[in-house]
């Protein structure tokens, strides 16, 4: 049997890549209208905001149980179970839990320190050394050296849902004091979120930052495998796609839509780009 590989359904990877590269979601919850859905099985981005408008209410979210997390960790086989950071989320936690709690040792259990297609830019590379005939240790360690190269910047159009959801505290200095900031948030070395830059007034003066600080870091940049992950906003996915392309030579530059989840904390018109850099 082969090595499985695992991950949230925060990774944003789509359906189409998640069959293609046979990897396993456990997903998340949401909780909105005094209803619980199943992240991306029971509820997508669309229906995640059409319910947030007729309620008037901003989605929750929750970690899959540490039960859960039995019922997909025992099956037969080793496993690699690459998750979103735990400065975001119990479920990593949840993860570990199950795993100690229940000697479930041929699972090994890796903090992405990241989040959305920054998780699955870990997943891909797993699958593929998996692919490529590496145990589950030679996965692991190649994973934790890869962790600190990812790159994750995104744009927000609103603050409500980042800064309501508690998962950004660098907005809360400005957060309400100035109308129409579009902020850029990035993901450190520790996982968590951070304010790296903020522009009033119109969005493409954000847009046109996350490509001036790709361009300015390209010669770091792998052109293996780049993602442009958004929230509602397909038309700037491919106009920053397209700008990206004419910048740097790649063959595998996606665009991917987020899950509900991670829509729920940065709210329709969030667009990110994701990359490894190549040390």
């Amino acid at each position: 049997m082969g090595i499985r590989i695992l991950t949230d359904s925060t990774c944003d990877l789509g359906d189409d890549l998640i069959n293609k590269y046979g990897i396993e979601i456990i997903p998340l919850h949401v909780t909105i209208g005094g209803r619980s859905f199943i992240d991306g099985v029971e509820i997508h981005q669309n229906e995640l905001f059409d319910i947030a408008g007729r309620v008037n209410e901003l989605p929750k979210t929750a970690a899959p149980s540490v039960g859960e997390f039995w019922e997909c960790f025992r099956k037969e086989g080793e496993g690699v179970f690459i998750g979103i950071s735990s400065q975001l989320s119990a479920t990593i936690a949840n993860a570990s839990l199950a795993v100690k709690d229940d000697q479930l040792d041929h699972i090994r259990v890796i903090d992405s320190k990241n989040l959305s297609a920054g998780i699955g830019l870990l997943v891909l590379k797993a699958s593929e050394l998996r692919d490529a005939g590496g145990s589950a240790l030679e996965i692991e360690e190649v994973i934790l050296k890869m962790i600190p190269r990812i790159r994750t910047s995104f744009v927000i159009d609103t603050m409500d849902y980042l800064y309501k959801g508690g998962r950004c505290s660098g907005l809360q200095a400005f957060a309400g004091s100035v109308l129409k900031i579009h902020p850029v948030i990035e993901v450190d070395s520790a996982g968590t979120l951070g304010v790296k830059a903020k522009f009033r007034g119109g969005r493409q003066k954000s847009l046109r930052y996350l490509l001036d600080d790709f361009k300015l870091n390209i010669e770091s940049i792998d052109p293996g495998r780049i993602f442009i992950t958004h929230v509602m906003c397909r038309e700037d996915a491919e106009f920053i796609r397209d700008e990206i392309r004419a910048m740097i030579p790649s063959d595998d530059i996606q665009i991917t839509e987020a899950g509900s989840v991670i829509a729920s904390h940065c709210g329709p018109g969030t667009i990110g780009i994701l990359y490894c850099t190549k040390s």
